[in-house]
């Protein structure tokens, strides 16, 4: 299977290069990094600088093994420590270090994707789910005794529990390889673009930008090659639609792809795989060679104007940053992924310095459907600011987690009754770069002139601690930062200290006013989405559940660390004891 286009850069081959050095030896060497630079003709610096970025790649020893355990708060809340602790003893790996023997390395890691089916982890990424510590047990003494990880992993559940009524579903209806397709032998990409224009298909992403115009814009660029390249970097915790979509319906995926080509005149498309989703590969490998097969790739097709078409697969290494359209063509230019100044959009100037679009997996696949079902179809649902249908992902606390496609303009109490969740409190929309609602909001309406969601919902009975939910988003926005930028840098950190001081009982109001202060520095003047949305979870929760926060703050204004409690503190060292 082709993992570059002939005529690219070599420096775009990058990650695949680190990821072949890791994948023979289980690290990245210093003689890989010398002899990778060398082949790449940039220094050693700026290669460690690249491998430095991304979580995945390891720069030492990190077991034949590698186990990664999902510390999402959906995990957090489903027995993440006690799946840490079974896999410390069984291996022997202390979490972020390898055992004795080098055989196995053990670390935690943000959202995997599997959100509806934790505890969750990835053994050379390879999934795991719905794992106990008996479970855990077994796993390792398999691997000890010579069974293949391959074989141990268990197949990871689609969980669709939802879809309306078979004439309203548009996304998760049967499909029927290359009936989208046939319109393209009909139509000009012109009338294409307008089909795709009149059904009022928005991004599905988290920016709903108008689908049809991002299409549009970028035909009219001039340029010796255009590219369509599928942002398949799902990181949001809580997030997991799009691996639905591309473990059931890869061909639904492929056919938007090449209708994207066909209408905005691109010779190539690329597919950005973010790491945690390896295992879904063969899957989409097998998907790009039936389209090759059946004439729609790698050559002369048979639509109505001329058209050829092929696409790849470039998997991510770790970054949520990456999920930004910009940090995401540095990553794929070999470099680190890093937000681009906004000095030109993608469809003016993306990779390679081409006319690009980026659209995700959902939207994509929205799009071949309409041109499978029609415009008419498409925009009859939904709302008149919000057109057709949403894939969310729900999980925490409900009994159906999982896959809903609801029609905009569902409400949230609607939407709570068909999960199952008996005691809904706090709710998290759209993942910790959204806002949160509270139970009393379920009047509300997922649509544009109401409540936008991006792709999943949290769900958190009254027995969770807000501030422990706050507090692992604020880690991971913290962890994922890239950097750059000083307000994000230095705001996430400050968020992350007096965030551990209102848990201790020290917090104060000044604490308060003090994050909502930084809060409006990062939207205002951070470089990217992930810095001006990473104080969300905060600001919201101060917003919606202020009395909470109230009764957190230190009310005797002396300092002294009221929580502190010796039996609790000895807690750990006693049962390391006892271990």
């Amino acid at each position: 299977m082709k993992t570059h286009f002939p005529d690219e850069p070599l420096r775009s081959h990058t990650l695949d290069m680190l990821w072949q050095a890791q994948d023979e030896k289980g690290y990245i060497a210093n003689e890989d990094i010398a002899r990778i630079a060398s082949q790449l003709q940039i220094s050693e610096v700026e290669l460690e600088g690249v491998a430095s970025f991304y979580h995945f790649f390891h720069r030492k020893p990190a077991g034949k093994y590698r186990i990664y355990i999902n510390n999402s708060i959906l995990a957090e809340f489903k027995d993440y420590r006690d799946i840490v602790r079974a896999f410390e003893k069984a291996t022997g790996a202390p979490l972020g270090g390898t055992d004795p023997t080098g055989t196995f390395g053990l670390y935690d890691t943000p959202c995997i994707g599997m959100c509806d089916q934790e505890p969750s982890a990835l053994i050379n990424f390879y999934p795991f789910t719905n794992l106990s510590p008996a479970k855990v047990d077994q796993i390792i003494d398999s691997l000890r005794s010579g069974v293949g990880v391959e074989f141990l992993a268990n197949a990871v559940e689609d969980n669709i529990r939802y879809t309306p009524e078979r004439e309203k579903t548009i996304l998760l209806r049967e499909f029927v390889p290359g009936k989208a397709l046939q319109a393209l032998t009909r139509w000009t990409p012109g009338e294409v673009l307008s089909e795709i224009k009149e059904s009022g298909l928005a991004g599905r992403g988290g920016a709903f930008f108008p689908t049809g115009v991002k299409w549009e814009l970028c035909s009219k660029f001039e340029s010796d090659c255009r590219y369509i390249v599928c942002n398949a970097d799902e990181g949001e915790p809580g997030t997991f639609k799009d691996r639905v979509l591309l473990n059931r319906l890869p061909g639904l995926l492929i056919e938007g792809m090449i209708v994207a080509g066909y209408a905005v005149g691109a010779c190539r498309g690329i597919i950005y795989l973010r790491a945690e989703y390896r295992w879904l590969l063969p899957k989409i490998h097998a998907a790009i060679e039936m389209y090759e097969h059946l004439g729609w790739l790698g050559a002369d097709t048979t639509a109505k104007e001329p058209f050829r078409f092929d696409i790849r697969v470039q998997i991510g290494a770790g970054s949520y940053v990456c999920g930004e359209e910009t940090a995401l063509l540095e990553s794929m230019e070999g470099k680190r992924g890093e937000p681009r100044t906004k000095t030109f959009f993608p469809v003016e100037k993306g990779y390679l310095g081409r006319p690009t679009v980026i659209n995700n997996v959902e939207t994509l696949c929205a799009a071949a459907r309409i041109m499978e079902l029609g415009h008419e179809r498409f925009s009859s649902l939904g709302t008149p600011v919000t057109r057709g249908t949403k894939l969310i992902s729900v999980g925490g606390d409900c009994n159906r987690p999982g896959i809903y496609e609801l029609e905009w303009g569902m409400t949230v109490a609607e939407l709570l009754e068909l999960c199952d969740a008996p005691d809904p409190y706090f709710i998290q929309v759209s993942g910790p770069s959204g806002q949160c609602i509270s139970a009393w909001d379920s009047h509300r309406r997922f649509a544009g002139e109401d409540l936008l969601c991006g792709g999943a919902l949290m769900i958190f009975d009254s027995t969770r601690d807000i501030l422990q939910i706050i507090r692992n988003f604020t880690a991971f926005f913290k962890h994922e930062s890239c950097g750059m930028c000083t307000p994000c840098r230095a705001g996430n950190f400050i968020f992350s200290r007096k965030l551990d001081k209102m848990a201790r009982g020290l917090g104060s109001l000044q604490d308060i006013t003090e994050m909502q202060q930084w809060g409006q520095i990062m939207k205002r003047t951070t470089r990217c989405g992930l810095g001006m949305t990473a104080p969300n979870p905060l600001l919201y929760a101060l917003e919606r559940f202020p009395e909470y926060f109230e009764q957190k703050l230190d009310s005797t204004r002396t300092g002294f660390n009221r929580s502190f409690d010796l039996e609790s503190a000895l807690e750990d060292y006693r049962e390391a004891v006892q271990s």
